[in-house]
């Protein structure tokens, strides 16, 4: 029986934090994510508001049954994943197989690798930020709906093996846009018409403005 299960990312990161925590404390790595999408297909149940269809990540079989072991044979467990989106997700899968509340305080983040900051993150653990998640979820549905149309026309047409992202499908469409506009623009000759006046010794400056559009006139053919 453990008293208290630490679940990082990294396995030298695990073996640092065990050295800093001591007897009491189990650190384990996840090595990374643990579920995930499928590779097969795509993934996302679009006529079910996007939902994503989550498996466990092929090879991991033995480390799931692990981290339920530790679990079931603890007292106490704090999700110590990177703190950043990804991070926030895997704590938010490991949540999800060994059955964690999401709303306890077992969630703890540090920047720095020593064991003052460690054992102030313990001090101040906090719930799973679901914004986090599920903006690492609508980067990786994103990325998928949009790889899974556009990856396959990129082998087709250029050369096997290219991906197709949400970011620079977006960027790249807007770019030949904006190149079409600029291949398509018609040069055409026209004249504004400023005046200068003095009245009174005040000097002043008008446009004309008449009955052609912009205040210009454009030469007649």
């Amino acid at each position: 029986m453990y008293k208290n299960l630490v679940i990082v990312e990294s396995p030298t990161k695990a073996k640092t934090v065990s050295k800093m925590l001591g007897s009491n404390y189990k650190v384990v790595a996840s090595v990374g994510h643990i579920r995930d999408l499928p590779k097969s297909k795509m993934g996302i149940d679009i006529e079910n508001n996007f939902e994503p269809e989550y498996i466990n990540v092929r090879g991991k079989a033995s480390k799931i049954k692990e981290l339920k072991e530790l679990y079931k044979n603890s007292e106490n467990i704090y999700l110590a994943t990177d703190p950043d989106r990804e991070g926030e997700a895997i704590s938010w899968h490991i949540a999800y197989l060994l059955g964690l509340d999401i709303n306890a305080n077992n969630r703890i983040e540090f920047h720095e690798i020593t064991k003052k900051s460690i054992k102030e993150s313990i001090k101040n653990s906090r719930k799973i930020d679901m914004n986090l998640v599920n903006s690492q979820q609508a980067r990786r549905v994103l990325d998928r709906l949009v790889g899974y149309k556009l990856s396959p026309i990129l082998w087709k047409k250029i050369k096997s093996g290219l991906s197709a992202g949400r970011v620079q499908s977006a960027t790249l469409k807007i770019i030949c846009e904006r190149q079409e506009e600029i291949d398509n623009f018609v040069p055409e000759e026209f004249w504004k018409i400023e005046g200068i006046h003095n009245v009174q010794n005040i000097e002043f400056k008008s446009l004309y403005y008449g009955e052609y559009e912009n205040k210009k006139i454009v030469k007649k053919k």
